[in-house]
């Protein structure tokens, strides 16, 4: 699939970023970083007290109105692209295989510069399973990203992209409008080895996102590929580049599968109770599943060379002793830490002092925490 782009992915999503940021039309929060070992694996751990959660109103809580869809009719601020750009020009949405097609817009909120989103341009629900035609969108992304950067080989111009996808309510997912993350890798180095010049007691770390050590394990017995030391269960297999739409739908549909064959497996303790529930016919059902709503929560993500998911059982983990306390400015003191996708790229994030300071003087509670959202292989 070819994006039909006026000028490369990565000047484009670059400009836009740079003038809603000058606009004002998104909010950049910045954050501190650190490099954690845990259990053989580099996480980077992000502190971001901006998007600490306040008290909510009273009169916020009254407003029962639905929830506004930011994909509907983005901001011209936030919209990047629409692809295939024919569609811009049609009144009919469906010259994209009958789905529609896509847009690219900025995130609004981002912690890392460049965080872009592809969005279903009609409204498909982020519960369901993915399409061929988002997966064909997604990668033509994540190839167009870093073919810029291998023809002009400068990491402004380009990169490699990592792409998440969250669905299911224990997942992080945010919006019930169809949506892919996706985060260029070359920045979240930036900001590491910025934290690593500004702190001489930081170590250059050998964090590369999760993702890759994944990909580079032999394939196991199931014909996919783990790390033994993660805590929670996830399976990957390698990509081509090449890889044609039906290839990652079908890559796709594996994984997915597996996930299920996991849930399905784990005791009702490790699971959230959900597989363990399940009749043999029904298991067989969600196994043959295409299309339709999702029977499990997971994270996906994808890069030009890999394709991993993991099951969740829950979005958030105690990371301290569950309180009530309120700090400075109304913050609560909950230790909840809330986790998505971009766990699969070794990445977590907290907006609470505590939980920073927590993480960085115990990096091992790291795997506390994804095996509490994700199925703990600890259990199994």
């Amino acid at each position: 699939m070819l994006l039909g782009l006026p000028e490369a992915l990565p000047s484009l999503v670059g400009k836009r970023f740079a003038a809603a940021k000058e606009a004002g039309a998104l909010v950049f929060s910045a954050t501190q970083l650190a490099v954690l070992p845990a259990a053989g694996v580099q996480y980077q751990l992000r502190y971001c007290p901006a998007l600490a959660k306040k008290p909510v109103p009273v009169k916020a809580k009254e407003n029962k109105g639905p929830k506004p869809d930011p994909f509907e009719n983005p901001s011209p601020d936030l919209l990047v692209a629409e692809i295939p750009p024919q569609l811009q020009n049609q009144s009919s949405g469906n010259a994209a295989g009958g789905d529609g097609g896509h847009i690219i817009v900025l995130n609004k909120f981002p912690v890392i510069p460049r965080h872009f989103i592809l969005a279903t341009k009609q409204f498909r629900n982020q519960t369901d399973l993915l399409e061929k035609e988002d997966l064909e969108a997604a990668f033509a992304c994540i190839k167009a990203w870093k073919s810029h950067n291998d023809e002009t080989k400068t990491k402004e111009s380009g990169g490699r992209l990592f792409a998440f996808f969250n669905s299911g309510d224990e997942s992080g997912a945010s919006q019930p409008h169809r949506h892919l993350q996706f985060v260029p890798i070359e920045d979240m180095r930036d900001q590491e080895e910025e934290d690593n010049n500004n702190d001489e007691s930081s170590s250059s770390s050998a964090w590369v996102p999760l993702i890759d050590r994944v990909v580079n394990t032999p394939d196991d017995d199931s014909g996919f590929r783990q790390l033994p030391n993660l805590p929670f269960k996830h399976f990957a297999v390698p990509l081509d580049e090449s890889a044609s739409p039906d290839t990652l739908f079908q890559s796709y549909l594996s994984l997915y599968r597996a996930a299920i064959d996991a849930v399905a497996s784990a005791p009702a303790a490790v699971s959230g109770g959900g597989g363990c529930c399940w009749s043999p016919e029904a298991k067989i059902a969600k196994l043959a599943q295409t299309s339709g709503p999702a029977a499990i929560s997971y994270n996906l993500a994808m890069t030009e060379s890999a394709m991993m998911i993991c099951p969740r059982r829950s979005e958030t983990a105690h990371l301290l002793p569950q309180s009530a306390a309120e700090g400075e400015n109304g913050t609560v003191l909950s230790g909840e830490v809330s986790l998505n996708g971009t766990i699969l790229a070794g990445t977590l994030m907290v907006k609470q002092e505590l939980e920073w300071d927590d993480l960085r003087n115990r990096p091992d509670k790291i795997n506390f925490l994804l095996a509490a959202v994700g199925l703990s292989n600890m259990d199994c």
